[in-house]
C-alpha cells in the first residue's frame, strides 16, 4: 500500500503559519497537540507502522546548542526525529515531547516527529563561516536509526553533509538500520573523526521484548557489532541503563560482558537505570504491571529522586568493573559523545574556528 496514500492531514501550501488540520471521515482525529506543530506539512499513518503517525514538519534549524553548563559530553546534538517508536519504557527522554504538548507516555512511542527536510538545513548551518567544526552527538534524544529511518533515509544526507563540511560526529543508537549506511560511515571516518555506539544492556531476549518492544532483538544488536568491526569501524557499547533486580544479577551481567567482548565491542560504558520525572511515571507504570513485587523495592532504591541509592550505585560499579576487567575491557573507556578530545581536534582542523562567533 502506497504511504502517500495514508496521508491523513494533508496540508496546505508551505505548512508554516497554517495550523488547520483535515481528517478524513471515518479516520481517527489527530491529537490536539498537533494543533500547534510549527512547520507541519503533514500527518502520516500507515498499516506498516501499525498504532504510529508520523508528523512530518519542516525544520527551520537541525543543530542544536546544549545550553551552557551542561553535564553533558557534548556540546552539539541532531536529532532528526522527536519521539521514538523503540517505546523503550525507560527512556530518559520522554519528558522533552512534552515541550510538544504530547504526553511523555503513549504519545512519545506513538508521535513522532520528523524533520523531512534535515539535511538540506543542516547543510546551509554548515556552510556558514561561524561554524566551529565543534564535534557533533547523534542519538542524544532520540533513535535516528528507529523504523522510521527505513521510510525517511534522513541519516545518509545528515552524514554526508558532516564529512563534507569537516566536522567530526558521533551516532548512539539500538537500530540495526545503522547496516544500511556502514560503507558512508567508513568514507565518512576517512574524512572526520566518527564514533559508533551500540546501545545494549541485556541480553535476555524475553525480558528485551517487552521493556523495549519497538527494539531489534539483542542478538541483532550484537551481529551489528560485529559488521561493525568487521568493516573496520570500532564501535563502543554503551550499556544503559543496567535495571535493579531485573539485569544486575552476576549472571545476567556476565552474560552481557560475554556476549559484548565475543562481538568486538571497543569498549563498554555502564550504569544504573535513570528515572527522571516523565520517565519515573511510565517506568513505574509498567513495572506495577510486569513485577509488581519490585515496586516498593524501586521506590525504596530511587526515593523520591532520579538516581539510585548511593550504596547501590557503589555496590553496583564494583560489579560492572569486574565484568569488565574479566572480559578485558579493561581501560577501555567505552562509548561517549566526546566533547573536550572534539574540541580540541576542531582547533588542530580549523585553527581560527575559536575565534569566531557561533551563530
Amino acid at each position: 500500500m502506497r504511504w502517500d496514500a495514508q496521508a491523513i492531514s494533508p496540508r496546505r501550501g508551505p505548512a508554516l503559519g497554517d495550523n488547520s488540520v483535515s481528517v478524513p471521515s471515518g479516520a481517527a482525529p489527530a491529537s490536539d497537540a498537533l494543533l500547534p506543530l510549527v512547520g507541519l506539512v503533514r500527518s502520516v499513518s500507515t498499516p506498516e507502522f501499525s498504532g504510529v503517525t508520523f508528523h512530518e514538519v519542516t525544520a527551520k534549524s537541525v543543530l542544536n546548542k546544549v545550553a551552557s553548563g551542561s553535564q553533558m559530553p557534548f556540546e552539539w546534538t541532531i536529532n532528526p526525529y522527536r519521539g521514538c517508536s523503540h517505546a523503550c519504557v525507560y527512556c530518559f527522554a520522554r519528558k522533552s515531547h512534552t515541550y510538544l504538548e504530547f504526553d511523555a507516555g503513549h504519545d512519545f512511542d506513538s508521535q513522532v516527529i520528523v524533520k523531512i527536510n534535515a539535511a538540506e538545513v543542516l547543510r546551509k548551518e554548515l556552510s556558514k563561516p561561524a561554524w566551529g567544526h565543534h564535534h557533533v552527538a547523534l542519538g542524544t534524544n532520540t533513535d535516528p536509526y528507529q523504523r522510521a529511518e527505513g521510510r525517511y533515509q534522513l541519516m545518509p544526507g545528515i552524514i554526508r553533509a558532516l564529512a563534507e563540511s569537516g566536522t567530526p560526529f558521533s551516532v548512539l543508537t539500538k537500530g540495526t538500520l545503522l547496516s544500511r549506511d556502514i560503507p558512508l560511515l567508513k568514507h565518512a571516518s576517512s574524512q572526520v573523526s566518527v564514533d559508533v555506539g551500540i546501545s545494549l544492556a541485556m541480553t535476555d531476549e524475553s525480558l528485551a521484548a517487552v521493556i523495549e518492544p519497538g527494539t531489534p532483538a539483542p542478538r541483532a544488536r550484537l551481529r551489528l557489532i560485529l559488521r561493525l568491526r568487521d568493516a573496520g569501524l570500532s564501535c563502543g557499547v554503551m550499556a544503559m541503563p543496567i535495571l535493579p533486580w531485573l539485569t544486575d544479577s552476576d549472571d545476567a551481567l556476565e552474560s552481557l560482558f560475554a556476549a559484548l567482548s565475543a562481538a568486538g565491542a571497543t569498549g563498554v560504558t555502564a550504569g544504573a537505570l535513570y528515572l527522571r520525572p516523565g520517565t519515573r511515571e511510565w517506568f513505574m507504570q509498567w513495572l506495577s504491571a510486569h513485577h509488581p513485587a519490585l515496586v516498593e523495592k524501586y521506590k525504596g532504591l530511587y526515593g523520591r529522586g532520579a538516581y539510585v541509592s548511593d550504596e547501590y550505585k557503589t555496590w553496583l560499579t564494583g560489579r560492572i568493573k569486574y565484568f569488565k576487567a574479566r572480559h578485558g575491557f579493561t581501560g577501555s573507556s567505552g562509548f561517549s559523545h566526546r566533547r573536550a578530545t572534539a574540541r580540541k581536534e576542531a582547533a588542530v582542523a580549523h585553527p581560527t574556528a575559536g575565534q569566531a562567533k557561533l551563530f
